[in-house]
């Protein structure tokens, strides 16, 4: 890297293929785009797929994009029409900008939007730059005292916040999540918050299991005990005495074993929630599904109101997000940051933004 950048970008080119390269600084082109110096950046699942494959399922890499998406940052410069932000805040980005015209987006489920620009999704460029440009809409505003490490993390948090949403947690519910990483123990933090007095995360990593324990978790479940979803789910209920079954099930994994030791694992007329993804087709237990009137539904990054609600748990204490974070990295130490993810150690790494 050269000694002077207007905007040093971390690109991927192709498959495992990265440089860092200075960019123009973004413009903005709309009275109400905010200009944000990128401070924190945590590395995603996604960014690694996309390192290693260069495509998540139709989105395919065609041209060198900036990665990252999970940012937080400081805003430098306010288009005219912005009312609610000015120059010197800190805020977390939320990094989807929707077409705000479609049904979906008119009927308040703007994730949905078939014309959503999400930042590291081709061919749209990510957050890990020095600089980057929303809508002050898509920007929110950090209290003084919640840090940019917990504000970059507030992505991951907002992903549980709707699953949470989803699923319709209740105060009392008895609530399973399947997948110990960031997400499904974010997924239980935040059914904690909202009132679950149980909350058994499952997962075949007894390191994961014993993190989730100090963190959130009432109980914890190593799937390796056997290798029959029903046998498993069977032993769930009995030594966690969940009754006729739990409240809820969601599973954070996308591994079939998991997806059909949730839906044996949940009681008659309870609620199952898919927030993970795996296999684009897995053998699903429908047969249980159906007879138990299970409610079962989807879930896809967040929506209205979730990343004002997931700023809002951490700045009540409501979530702790701090305990997540087991590495960080240098701007310049970006790939040795996804590399050191690889090896599946640890909960969540950060890459700090470019230095002057």
């Amino acid at each position: 890297m050269a000694a002077k950048h207007e905007n040093p970008s971390f690109i991927l080119n192709a498959i495992k293929d990265v440089v860092f390269e200075d960019r123009p600084i973004p413009t903005l082109k709309n009275p109400k785009d905010v200009l944000i110096r990128v401070n924190v950046t945590g590395i995603c699942g996604s960014d690694v797929h996309y390192w290693e494959h260069g495509r998540i399922a139709d989105f395919v890499l065609t041209k060198p994009m900036v990665l990252g998406h999970e940012s937080a940052g400081t805003v430098v410069s306010v288009g005219p029409g912005a009312k609610t932000l000015k120059v010197g805040d800190r805020v977390a980005l939320e990094p989807g900008v929707p077409c705000r015209h479609c049904p979906y987006c008119k009927s308040g489920t703007y994730n949905l939007c078939t014309d959503m620009r999400f930042a590291a999704t081709p061919p749209y460029d990510g957050t890990l730059a020095k600089y980057y440009v929303l809508p002050e809409d898509f920007c929110v505003h950090l209290p003084d005292h919640v840090s940019l490490d917990e504000g970059a993390l507030v992505e991951p948090l907002a992903v549980g916040v709707h699953v949470v949403r989803q699923a319709d947690v209740q105060p009392g519910n008895s609530v399973v999540v399947f997948g110990a990483g960031p997400v499904g123990l974010l997924c239980a933090a935040v059914a904690k918050a909202h009132g679950a007095v149980k909350v058994i995360v499952v997962d075949i990593v007894q390191a994961r299991l014993e993190f989730a324990t100090k963190y959130v978790a009432t109980g914890t479940f190593n799937a390796m005990h056997s290798r029959d979803p029903k046998e498993n789910a069977k032993e769930m209920i009995k030594q966690f005495k969940l009754g006729f079954g739990a409240d809820i099930a969601i599973d954070a994994s996308g591994a079939a074993p998991s997806i059909n030791t949730a839906i044996h694992v949940v009681r008659t007329g309870g609620r199952y929630v898919q927030a993970g993804m795996g296999a684009d087709e897995v053998t699903f237990p429908i047969m249980a599904m159906c007879c138990k009137e299970i409610t079962v539904k989807g879930s896809f990054r967040y929506g209205p109101g979730d990343y004002k609600l997931a700023v809002d748990l951490v700045a009540s204490g409501s979530v702790s997000v701090k305990e997540l974070v087991t590495g960080r990295f240098k701007f310049e130490q970006a790939e040795e940051a996804f590399k050191e993810f690889k090896k599946g150690q640890g909960i969540k790494i950060l890459i700090d933004g470019p230095l002057d």
